[in-house]
């Protein structure tokens, strides 16, 4: 029966950058994946560069039902202390906006350098493997798996929630928590599209493939990023963003023109030319098919010079204050994230360990911690799997 110090299971960004520190302690580590290859969603981020991390990352930009939780895992290893490796790996990378940081080349070269991390710490690397059972002994760990059994001290749980299946997405790691008992907050699609019912949809069909910058909001969390119309709904960065706050039932506010003041410059545009049409003029700050979504939405049409103060003010606000009410999501399909997962009460924040279950950890995307879109999920990863590795 082979035996190791440690066994990590998912080869994705967490779990090699776990497996990669405590084998450069001196443990002996095995890291199985059940894919065929090792970081696959790696691989696809950002376009296939990468967005391996954002310079603005601070623990305010994660949701969790303990939003302290995560401090001292991203105090201890930050941005920084990546680029630094990045840099050693002498990996040309970019600013692309708001911070996000992504790999000038292939995001392969982000793989290929922890994969050389683990190397460098003489960790056993095993593809197309899963787990059939896990038994906690005396000792220790027995993982009974199709090629025989293994034994460890510590198993870290690095398989990610149920986000984008198609990529080999599962739910592992909440039934490994199940086995331990150990509590979970319920998963759901985060960073995803929201879906709207059908007489919405009608509406926003002729819009699919447009974008505009906007800001959008649900309650006092507020978003200034890109929003594109499809044909299945609203898409976009500023949408993804406010997905993971968004919850049935709510309404979200959308300014299509962040960067006007509505109310004075039709003001000015009626002082300057009050026979142009609300349309053409509304053409002017926004594109046109945008343009008669608002006055559409408002109900108002004909000259600038012919409406009255409450006609101004509903094209005012379908601008600046245009509530939707979504139905729901795309779901994990094209969810980017997953909220919920690993209730962050029965792990230690300092090494990401069970705190009722010596040795075993759990880490990534399976913890009740969800970054925002930006490269903020990577630097958790690699935060969880450097607190955990420096610890198993």
């Amino acid at each position: 029966m082979r035996s190791f110090d440690v066994v990590v299971i998912g080869a994705g960004a967490a779990g090699m950058m776990c497996a990669a520190t405590a084998g450069q302690r001196g443990r002996s580590v095995l890291i199985i994946d059940h894919a065929e290859a090792p970081g696959k969603k790696i691989r696809i981020s950002g376009g296939g560069r990468c967005n391996f991390t954002n310079i603005h990352t601070t623990p305010q930009s994660f949701l969790s039902q303990n939003p302290k939780f995560a401090i001292s895992a991203l105090r201890r290893y930050r941005p920084a202390d990546f680029v630094a490796l990045v840099e050693r790996y002498g990996i040309a990378y970019h600013e692309k906006t708001l911070g996000q940081l992504f790999c000038d080349g292939s995001a392969q070269q982000v793989i290929d350098m922890l994969l050389d991390e683990m190397d460098a710490g003489g960790v056993a690397l095993e593809l197309g493997v899963g787990v059939d059972a896990i038994e906690l002994r005396d000792n220790g760990y027995i993982l009974r798996m199709a090629d025989g059994p293994v034994t460890c001290t510590s198993v870290v749980v690095a398989t990610g929630g149920k986000s984008i299946p198609k990529m080999g997405a599962t739910g592992f790691a909440y039934q490994v928590a199940a086995q331990f008992n150990v509590p979970v907050i319920e998963p759901r699609p985060g960073l995803v599209p929201l879906t709207f019912e059908p007489g919405m949809l009608e509406r926003l069909r002729p819009l699919a493939g447009v974008s505009v910058d906007a800001r959008v909001s649900h309650g006092k969390t507020a978003f200034r990023e890109g929003l594109l119309f499809t044909h299945r709904g609203l898409s976009g960065p500023s949408i993804l963003q406010i997905s993971s706050y968004w919850r049935e039932g709510s309404f979200v506010a959308i300014d299509l023109a962040p960067q006007t003041d509505v109310g004075q410059w039709l003001a000015e545009a009626r002082a300057r030319n009050g026979k142009q049409s609300v349309l053409n003029a509304l053409a002017e700050i926004l594109p046109r098919r945008v343009a008669e979504l608002v006055v559409a939405e408002a109900g108002v049409s004909g000259n600038l010079a012919d409406l009255g103060r409450k006609a101004l003010d509903a094209i005012i606000t379908a601008v600046s204050s245009w509530r939707v009410k979504p139905v729901g999501t795309e779901g994990y399909r094209t969810a980017e994230v997953t909220l919920g997962g690993i209730d962050t009460a029965a792990l230690s924040s300092t090494d990401m360990q069970v705190k009722a279950v010596p040795g075993l950890y759990f880490i990534g995307e399976a913890v009740d911690v969800t970054g925002w879109l930006g490269g903020y999920n990577f630097q958790w990863a690699w935060a969880s799997g450097k607190a955990a590795g420096l610890a198993v």
